[in-house]
């Protein structure tokens, strides 16, 4: 049947605003896709800067470690001695003896300090320690002060008292340490037993001066702006 000019037209109409609004639906899809690529490439100029500033940052915190082993190190490698075995029964409460006094500021809940340690079991087995080789690891902070550190209570009433520069043995009942739980490492293992008593070798420094962390402001600010509503 033929059609009349009218319907015609009308499907011409009809085929015109189809083409359009393909045409306009691939033009916004274009752009969207040229905008998302430059969301992304704005997020790896920002992601690499950062990675620059903190290996920059690593570099210098890794220096002052270095800096602080090379004067602490041979001082504090003698009390390595002190870890052996002991018996679990003859740590009921919390004990403290100073193996060597400081000649600084007199810790107490606000001090800020730095320490190096070495602890261990009854068993002697060392679960943790400072010294790495022939070197010491960074220092632990206690930027804040005991009082406010997370830090187990042993450490936090143990410290109080002794002296900048000093060296300190701790001896911890469990419910000073990591009481009927123990400690497991990131694998689940078991690295300090329940209900174990621990004792401790802690150096007291001043504290180091703090290296600031790179701002992560900006980059989690891209980072949102490409993954954010994936």
């Amino acid at each position: 049947m033929a059609t009349s000019k009218v319907q015609r037209w009308g499907i011409m109409t009809i085929l015109i605003v189809t083409v359009v609004g393909t045409l306009g639906s691939f033009a916004v899809m274009i752009l969207s896709m040229q905008n998302q690529q430059r969301i992304q490439a704005d997020y790896e100029k920002v992601n690499n800067e950062y990675q620059t500033q903190l290996k920059a940052y690593k570099a210098k915190v890794q220096a002052q470690a270095d800096e602080l082993s090379a004067k602490y190190y041979d001082t504090f490698k003698q009390y390595s001695t002190q870890a052996g075995t002991y018996d679990v029964n003859s740590v009921k409460e919390l004990k403290t003896e100073d193996l060597a006094e400081g000649d600084g500021a007199v810790i107490d809940g606000s001090t800020k300090f730095a320490a190096y340690y070495i602890g261990w079991d009854a068993n002697g087995n060392v679960f943790d320690q400072s010294i790495d080789g022939s070197k010491l690891k960074e220092p632990t902070a206690v930027a804040n002060g005991l009082d406010k550190a997370g830090l187990i209570a042993g450490w936090k009433e143990g410290l109080k008292g002794m002296k900048i520069g000093g060296v300190r043995l701790l001896s911890i009942p469990s419910d000073k340490a990591y009481g009927e739980a123990g400690q497991k490492d990131k694998n689940g293992k078991q690295t300090i037993p329940a209900n174990m008593p621990l004792k401790f070798v802690v150096m007291a420094i001043p504290q180091p001066p703090t290296i600031p962390q790179p701002d992560s402001s900006k980059l989690m600010e891209a980072y949102m702006k490409v993954y954010g509503n994936q």
